[in-house]
């Protein structure tokens, strides 16, 4: 990325390699990542408003040092491993086949959210909102439906241990 230019709406970015480096202030708008690593990528105070992020490497970013200001994202067969969107009120966003190991959503609103097809193994779940949210097809997720709010969110039978694991009890 140019060191001039910290603005960019309706761009495409393919197989970009911006690893480890600092976008802080960026603004991205409307744009759509294809095949990328951001992996480690500092975000602070930097603008992502209907951004798509499609194959993407986004391991340990921390959503949360974003501009809060209309953030709204997607994710579609992405690696988010050791990511954190800790606080970040994201509801209604898509997280599709992608790899959510050990990703922080600690009092995050992900109300609404979609699940579909997601490993989650590890993923902390501590006073989020699930609400509405959709697990149906998520995989190895735990979470405590005492200290998360998880009216109507979406579950499956074969994933409801993911829920009950935290209980110590046996389902045979």
């Amino acid at each position: 990325f140019p060191v001039t230019i910290v603005e960019y709406e309706n761009c495409i970015f393919n197989q970009c390699d911006s690893s480890n480096q600092d976008l802080s202030g960026y603004k991205f708008i409307d744009c759509r990542f294809n095949n990328c690593n951001l992996s480690m990528t500092k975000l602070n105070k930097t603008t992502l408003q209907d951004v798509d992020f499609v194959d993407c490497k986004l391991l340990g970013i921390k959503f949360e040092t974003c501009n809060p200001f209309s953030l709204s994202f997607s994710f579609e067969g992405c690696q988010l491993n050791h990511s954190s969107f800790y606080q970040l009120k994201i509801p209604k966003t898509s997280f599709t086949n992608s790899a959510l190991i050990e990703v922080d959503f600690t009092e995050a609103n992900v109300g609404s959210a979609n699940f579909s097809n997601c490993n989650l193994s590890g993923a902390i779940f501590d006073r989020t909102n699930l609400e509405k949210a959709d697990f149906r097809t998520a995989a190895a997720f735990s979470i405590h439906p005492l200290n998360n709010k998880i009216k109507k969110a979406r579950f499956s039978s074969d994933n409801l241990m993911g829920l009950l694991n935290c209980f110590d009890i046996t389902i045979d």
